[in-house]
């Protein structure tokens, strides 16, 4: 497969698209895929009228861990994977909450951050602003509505795959090309399979730790 590059654009909040970024880093391991790390949040896009938006908040369950990760991008886009991934590790495998501090500068040593990360990315304003860019062209420009949302090299954004858990080996590379495949189709909008009472159960249990560790009620009904 030749060089190739994608557009993931994630909230850490998210269980699925932490396990679509597990599939996607598997394509990465096992290929020459090089993946941009692209900001979303599912606080403003579920945001109620009357309520404080993320930005106006010392701390938020999503937007918080992105500010740190806008941070981290400006050095390295591996580092802010790397917090990516440990900070959803952390929530949705560990049911640790990763905008807390003690958590956050936990986490931030273990993948090598500077030491000065956690201040740094929070005492400075235009992390606001990296996030909000991000989030508003995945709306505006893409017609993002939630995560995960993929760009492959066509240009041509896919919402997904929502998959549970995660696939590896030559099965992930198999669910790459399909993705990649349908991204060609202009007109291509939607593939959707109906979630039954045992794939609920199945999701349920995947999401476990998740569920434990949140403190904020899903939109999405049934609340996972």
């Amino acid at each position: 497969m030749s060089d190739e590059t994608v557009d993931f654009y994630f909230d850490t909040m998210c269980p699925y698209a932490h396990q679509t970024s597990l599939w996607i880093r598997e394509v990465q391991r096992l290929s020459s895929l090089r993946v941009h790390w692209k900001f979303f949040s599912l606080e403003v896009i579920n945001h109620e009228a009357g309520k404080k938006m993320p930005w106006e908040r010392a701390i938020s369950y999503g937007w918080t861990p992105l500010r740190i990760a806008a941070w981290l991008r400006r050095i390295d886009n591996d580092l802010c994977g790397a917090w990516y991934l440990a900070s959803a590790n952390a929530l949705h495998i560990e049911g640790r909450r990763p905008y807390e501090e003690a958590t956050a500068r936990e986490l931030l040593v273990s993948i090598g951050a500077p030491k000065n990360t956690w201040e740094s990315a929070l005492d400075d304003a235009t992390t606001h602003d990296d996030v909000r860019e991000d989030h508003e062209h995945a709306v505006n420009s893409l017609g993002g509505f939630g995560v995960p949302i993929i760009v492959p090299a066509t240009g041509r954004a896919i919402f997904g795959p929502v998959i549970v858990p995660a696939p590896m080996g030559d099965d992930a590379m198999r669910l790459w090309r399909i993705v990649r495949d349908a991204s060609e189709f202009p007109h291509f909008f939607e593939l959707k399979v109906p979630k039954t009472a045992d794939d609920l159960a199945h999701i349920g249990s995947v999401f476990n730790p998740y569920l434990r560790a949140r403190e904020w009620q899903s939109v999405q009904n049934p609340a996972l």
